[in-house]
This record gives structure tokens, C-alpha cells and sequence, in this order.
């Protein structure tokens, strides 16, 4: 019960520190603008990145929703060739006799 209490009043001391921490900060002066000497900073703070990402995503998502639709219409091209496979007719099937195998006859006698 100690350590809780303990904790307790550690937490409460921690938050009230850091309420006083974020009540000063906008007393503190703002620092003037680096300024941007290099093409890489000048490019950074431009809006071409955000319309890069712009593009990016819609041509991501267009890539995408087109792969789908080939993998959906793979998929029913694949689906229809094993549908062709498979054998239609009865008789074409091979009759395995399970009973035969194992060497018993209908009524359930063991072959010698």
C-alpha cells in the first residue's frame, strides 16, 4: 500500500511539473527563420512534395484497382480451365472398390 501511495503522489508531482512546463512555453521567444540557403531546403518547404504525393497516390491506386481486376479475371480464367478438367461423366470415372482392396466381400466375410 506504501508503494501506491508513493507512486501516487510521484505521478501527481510529475504532471503538476510538467503543467508548469507547458504554461511557460509560450513565453519563450520564438527563434527568427533559418533561412533557406540550399536547393534541397528550398525544395523541402515548397508544395511540389505534397503534389508529388498527390499523383503518387492516385497512380498507386489506379495501379492497384487494375491489378485486381486482372487477378479476379486470372482467377476465373483458371477456374474455368479446371472446370474443363474435371471429369463430366459417370462411367469415365474410375470405380475404386474400397471393399475389394481391403479383401472383404459385401457381406462383410473376410477373403482367404
Amino acid at each position: 500500500m506504501f508503494a501506491f501511495i508513493f507512486t501516487l503522489i510521484l505521478m501527481f508531482s510529475l504532471s503538476f511539473a510538467l503543467y508548469l512546463m507547458v504554461r511557460a512555453l509560450p513565453r519563450i521567444p520564438e527563434e527568427p527563420a533559418f533561412e533557406q540557403h540550399g536547393i534541397l531546403d528550398r525544395w523541402a518547404h515548397s508544395e511540389i512534395p505534397e503534389k508529388i504525393d498527390a499523383v503518387a497516390n492516385n497512380f498507386f491506386l489506379k495501379f492497384l484497382r487494375k491489378t485486381r481486376v486482372f487477378v479476379l479475371k486470372l482467377d476465373n480464367a483458371l477456374g474455368k480451365g479446371l472446370q474443363k478438367m474435371k471429369v463430366e461423366d459417370e462411367s469415365k470415372k474410375p470405380s475404386i472398390d474400397f471393399k475389394e482392396i481391403a479383401g472383404r466381400k459385401e457381406d462383410g466375410e473376410v477373403k482367404n
